[in-house]
């Protein structure tokens, strides 16, 4: 975990981060997959390393970083079509079954196809409620951590990576997820009405 002293830079971060991804997620979106990578590898490989070397650490968490985003940018594009082809095989399935008879190799196929192109298709959608919604959690956790939350800059004390990014930053206090819906939904609909949004750049 990175050292005390870097908590706030990383909350920074955090929140600068959150807000890319809640307003402008779906037009920078492989920046946003890019940063997010990014902040999930740092963690993880900063995790496994103590901050007693804290040059080591850092380079560590770097290192982790680039390799994090070049994974997850990989990763969704080619995860969204196997999910939409998969989507379409079940289709396939369950609508034969329904008939009393199994789908052959060729429907399959063809359903897997049709529902590969439709995931990619819809994807603008479900780009923009994720980013909307994760940027929205993110922009809260690194705002709290800059109010002085506990929870949140407990991460320096112990070697847990979802310390820095709790699923639960404020414990008792459900005025968060009631700010997190809000802040998330104003999100998804900057990013429907901003120009060029129909296009990833």
């Amino acid at each position: 975990m990175l050292p005390a002293s870097f908590q706030i830079p990383a909350a920074l971060v955090l929140v600068a981060g959150g807000v890319v991804a809640c307003f402008a997620g779906y037009r920078f979106f492989r920046i946003v997959l890019g940063i997010f990578g990014f902040i999930l590898g740092a963690l993880v490989t900063s995790s496994a390393m103590g901050t007693e070397h804290t040059t080591w650490m850092i380079a560590g968490a770097l290192a982790g970083g680039v390799v994090g985003s070049l994974i997850l940018i990989a990763a969704y594009f080619v995860g969204v079509a196997l999910l939409g082809a998969a989507i379409g095989a079940l289709a396939a399935s369950l609508i034969w079954a329904s008939l009393g008879r199994e789908p052959g190799a060729l429907v399959v196929i063809v359903f897997s196809i049709a529902g590969a192109l439709g995931a990619l298709a819809l994807q603008r959608y479900v780009i923009i409620g994720a980013t909307a919604f994760l940027g929205a959690w993110t922009i809260i956790v690194g705002a709290l951590a800059l109010m002085g939350r506990h929870v949140t800059l407990e991460a320096a004390a112990r070697n847990n990576v979802w310390l820095a990014y709790p699923m639960n930053p404020a414990p008792g206090q459900y005025w968060i997820l009631f700010a997190w819906i809000v802040l998330g939904a104003l999100g998804v609909v900057v990013q429907l009405m901003l120009p060029g949004g129909g296009s990833k750049k």
